[in-house]
This record gives structure tokens, C-alpha cells and sequence, in this order.
């Protein structure tokens, strides 16, 4: 099979997996090297839903020992099959490279023989890269769970990002749709790369070289499992909070496989995926903690509402806000003010108090944040009740008023689906 056909194959197979993302590393170029890895260096390409795309987006095999029930690339599963060569994943990233069709380099791997025998060959690739081809520029790559903290060692000071599929929310999943994987398995090496990354991070004179610079991330699968919205959120806070990582990646789960213990969709949770991230960005950048999103008489996320507009409409005795005072992690709580603009208000208040013409050009989105907002005291126009039905009839009518009108396009994921225009475009830039 020629190397051609390798990458119809190894590139297609790769598709499933969300978790790559070229941001944060600090890795620069050196003398007669090629590529840069540093943030400036790298030149980002996103999809409809925020997916990065801007990397070769490979796999070094797709011939696996595992069963995962809901994996296109499941050992019983009868699709063509096929490993590239570390030379040959070399190669291409390179040639790809120098014709500027890439930036960097996203390697993942199905199991091959053994978790460790996948791992030499991982790191035999991009040790080619880096050594043979003095290539500089991003790599993201994948730890097979199982594997010896050796190798983990090895890629870990070669590589900018590397990452540890999580899968599935919990153990019970696991055992249900891959039961020869063990959530130990998995949480030990992202324990032991958070630890190695902020252990070298603060001594390092001692070490030559730093460890997975721009941290590392994780993928869940969405859908697949009876899990509840509040039980994702839980997980994906703790693994923020305890193992540092950059981000968790949401995956609508696709039917790929006929099997007794998967569910029957007729299309991919879209919507469910786009709510999570939504609310990712609350953790990360807002201030919010996940019982205060979610709870158990409310363990799913709105439908209609984004999670923050869900959140103020359950918690108006919090609200009215008033912009002149509150603080910049209270602002951030009103729907329509997002980092950007809550930082331009802290601004401009210390120079004059604010009225809501000046909010709009600040950037704040007033017909949503005028529900929950005075200034000087006053309400905004013609509102002057905190009225639960009276808001949420009035958010839900700028969400249909949001939909595009029919028109001749592009096909994207969102068509027909949930997801209003604004959905989107809150998920790409986390300004809710």
C-alpha cells in the first residue's frame, strides 16, 4: 500500500477525535530549523462548531487490539486498514509543512500490539521530526493509557501538548462499551504528566529541555452514555481543578457501529455538545462552578437558553446588577457581558459613571443584559419588574430572531439542527 492511500485512510480514521488544538506553546525556531511553534508561529483554521483545523490530523495506525463498541476502528470491525512508518508520518508532516498547507502536527494512534510498542513508534516519529528534520513547529500527540511512565518521559520532552482520552464519564461506562480499559488506566498517566509539567516548571534551571509546554487536554464522548449533563460538568471541573489541563473536548457521539449497548441516534447531539463547551467557557473564564450551573433536580442543561441566560433566570434574587458598582467577576455573571467587554467597564467607570448607551459601545449586549442590569440606579427603558416569564419569553424570541433566514449555503453540522447563529458564535469566542 503506498503512502498515498495510507493518508486516505489514517486521515479519515482520525476525524472522531476532537481534542487538538494549536494554541500555547512556547517552542520557538532555532538556527537552520523549520517551523515554529510559539504562538506567533502558528496560523489557526476553525471549523463551524470551533474545531481546530489547522494541523496534519493523522493517525499512525488504525489497527487495533481493543474492542470499544462505539470506535469506528474496533478490532471486529472490517475496515481497510493501515500503519504508516514513523519515516513516513515524518515525511509527510514535512512535505505538507514546507507546502504550507500545515502548521504543525496532530499524531493520535489506535493500539498496536501493545500500549508500548505504539508508544516507541509515537515517539520514533517525532523523534525523526525533531532530530533528523530539525522540525520546530507544533506537535500535539496522544498517550496510549497502559503504557510506562519511560515512555511517557521520552515523548513528553519532545512534544508541545499531549493528551489522554478520558472516553467515557465513568467506570460503569467503560466497562459497558470498552471493557478492556480501566479508568486508572487513564487518569494515572494524566496524573503523572500534570505533575511532571508543574515540576519542572518550577525548577528550570535542572532540566534542559521543558516537558509538554503547552499542557495537555482530553476528550469526552457525548451521547453514547446515560450520563447526565451535571455528571460530564463534575468530571470535567475536577480535572481543571486537580490536573491543570488546558481544556476538555466535547464529542458528540456518532453512530458508527451496530451494538445492543449503544443508543440509537438518528443524528449526533450537536446541541448537547455545544451547551457543554458553552459552560466550559464558564468554568474556565467566568468564575462559575459546575453545582451552580447544574444540580440534581436540574442535572441537564437547557435546550432553548444558553447555560448562563438558564443559570440567571433561576437565580434572579441575585439580580439587578448595578453596572457602575458590582464587581468584574459579578459583571461576568449577566447575560450579554462577556470578559471583553466586562474589562472595558471596570475600565471606563473609573472615569465616569456609565449609562446604557455606553454600554453598547463597550460591547455589551443589551437585549439580553437589560433584564438584569441597572445603571445609576435606573433600569433600562421600559424594564422595571424582575418578572421570570417576562424575561424568559422575551430571551427566547431573540433566540428564534437569531436563525438565519433560508438561503442558498454551504452545507455545515448545524443544518437543521438546534444551534442558533449566536449559539455558534458564543462557542467559538466563549462571550456569553
Amino acid at each position: 500500500m503506498d503512502t498515498l492511500e495510507k493518508l486516505k485512510i489514517l486521515s479519515d480514521a482520525a476525524k472522531y477525535d476532537a481534542s487538538c488544538s494549536s494554541s500555547g506553546s512556547s517552542r520557538e525556531n532555532t538556527n537552520n530549523g523549520i517551523g515554529n511553534g510559539s504562538m506567533a508561529g502558528i496560523c489557526h483554521t476553525w471549523g463551524a462548531d470551533g474545531r481546530c483545523i489547522s494541523l496534519l490530523k493523522i493517525l499512525l495506525s488504525n489497527c487495533c487490539i481493543y474492542d470499544c463498541k462505539y470506535c469506528i476502528n474496533r478490532c471486529t470491525n472490517t475496515v481497510k486498514r493501515a500503519t504508516f512508518t514513523p519515516k513516513e508520518v515524518a515525511d509527510l508532516t514535512i512535505n505538507f509543512y514546507k507546502r504550507n498547507y500545515i502548521e504543525g502536527l496532530f499524531l493520535s494512534s489506535a493500539v498496536i500490539k501493545s500500549p508500548d510498542h505504539t508508544m516507541e513508534m509515537l515517539i520514533q516519529s517525532v523523534t525523526i521530526l525533531r532530530k533528523e528534520y530539525n522540525f520546530n513547529g507544533y506537535i500535539h500527540c496522544k498517550t496510549i493509557p497502559g503504557c510506562s511512565k519511560e515512555l511517557i518521559d521520552k515523548l513528553g520532552n519532545l512534544v508541545d501538548r499531549m493528551s489522554v482520552n478520558i472516553e467515557l464519564p465513568s467506570s460503569d461506562s467503560l466497562k459497558l462499551l470498552a471493557p478492556q480499559k480501566e479508568k486508572t488506566g487513564i487518569l494515572e498517566p494524566m496524573s503523572y504528566i500534570s505533575n511532571n509539567i508543574q515540576s519542572k516548571k518550577m525548577d528550570k534551571s535542572k532540566f534542559k529541555t521543558d516537558f509538554v509546554p503547552a499542557g495537555q487536554t482530553t476528550q469526552l464522548i457525548v451521547g453514547a452514555t446515560p450520563e447526565s449533563d451535571l455528571k460530564i460538568l463534575n468530571l470535567s471541573e475536577n480535572l481543571y481543578k486537580k490536573l491543570s489541563l488546558k481544556r476538555v473536548y466535547y464529542s458528540a457521539y456518532v453512530s458508527v457501529n451496530q451494538d445492543t449497548n449503544l443508543p440509537t441516534l438518528e443524528k449526533p447531539p450537536l446541541l448537547r455538545e455545544n451547551r457543554l463547551y458553552q459552560a466550559d467557557w464558564l468554568l474556565r473564564f467566568y468564575g462559575f462552578e459546575a453545582n451552580e450551573l447544574l444540580n440534581e433536580t436540574h442535572p441537564n442543561f437547557n435546550t432553548l437558553l444558553d447555560p448562563k441566560c438558564d443559570w440567571a433566570l433561576r437565580n434572579l434574587d441575585k439580580f439587578p446588577i448595578e453596572i457602575n458598582t458590582a464587581s468584574y467577576f459579578t459583571l461576568l455573571r449577566i447575560p450579554g457581558i462577556g470578559v471583553i467587554s466586562a474589562k472595558k467597564i471596570i475600565t471606563a467607570r473609573r472615569n465616569f459613571n456609565l449609562d446604557f448607551s455606553m454600554l453598547k459601545k463597550l460591547g455589551v449586549v443589551l437585549k439580553r443584559a437589560q433584564f438584569f442590569i441597572t445603571c445609576k440606579g435606573k433600569y433600562y427603558d421600559k424594564v422595571y419588574k424582575m418578572n421570570p416569564s417576562f424575561i424568559e419569553t422575551n430571551l427566547l424570541s431573540q433566540e428564534r430572531l437569531s436563525l438565519p433566514k433560508p438561503q442558498f449555503k454551504q452545507l455545515s453540522l448545524f443544518d437543521n439542527l438546534l444551534p442558533t447563529k449566536e449559539d455558534k458564535i458564543k462557542c467559538l469566542t466563549g462571550n456569553l
